[in-house]
């Protein structure tokens, strides 16, 4: 009950801090040149992943870092996409959304989530993504510009795949490991 009540206070802090941020634009014009911030879409949801992040760290659950990594990752696939014009990218780019979520069970697992397993299917879940974009991403041409490097992408997936062989597998069985 009191980490319901201390996230239910941070979230409402933000939402007055944000709602005196857009007052004091929309008002005042001389601060709206001192800030001066470009809030695209995408930086909207670097700031959204940042605020979960901010809540689960402050209401103690570390299990918030998994939506704070995914709707980082997505803003910044779609920053991306929007500096460079290349929306086609998305034809492979979705297959890195699945590793975020396995980026973000790693930080929850770092800020003091222990469930069973959960580095070991982090690791999992990061290497399976990172082998379908650089199928995906092979298939739509994707990494013509890297010329002959494109296959480092396949060695970072298979270190990940050979971390989690190394990660030993733990079976709790009446009390013992």
């Amino acid at each position: 009950m009191k980490d319901n009540r201390k996230a239910t206070l941070v979230l409402g802090v933000l939402l007055v801090l944000v709602g005196i941020y857009f007052v004091l634009v929309n008002t005042v014009p001389e601060f709206r040149s001192l800030v001066n911030l470009n809030f695209t879409w995408p930086v909207i949801l670097f700031l959204v992943a940042g605020g979960l992040l901010v809540i689960g760290a402050l209401a103690g659950a570390p299990d918030m870092s998994i939506p704070a990594a995914i709707v980082g990752g997505i803003g910044g696939i779609l920053y991306f996409q929007d500096a460079t014009g290349n929306w086609g990218s998305w034809s492979y780019m979705w297959t890195l959304i699945p590793g975020f979520a396995g980026i973000g069970t790693l930080l929850a697992w770092l800020l003091g989530s222990r469930q069973k397993h959960s580095v070991r299917s982090a690791l999992d879940t990061i290497g399976g993504s990172l082998v379908m974009f650089v199928i995906f991403g092979a298939f739509f041409g994707a990494f013509k510009s890297m010329g002959n490097y494109w296959p480092v992408l396949l060695i970072a997936a298979g270190v990940l795949l050979a971390l989690r062989g190394l990660i030993r597998n733990r079976k709790v069985d009446g009390g013992t490991k």
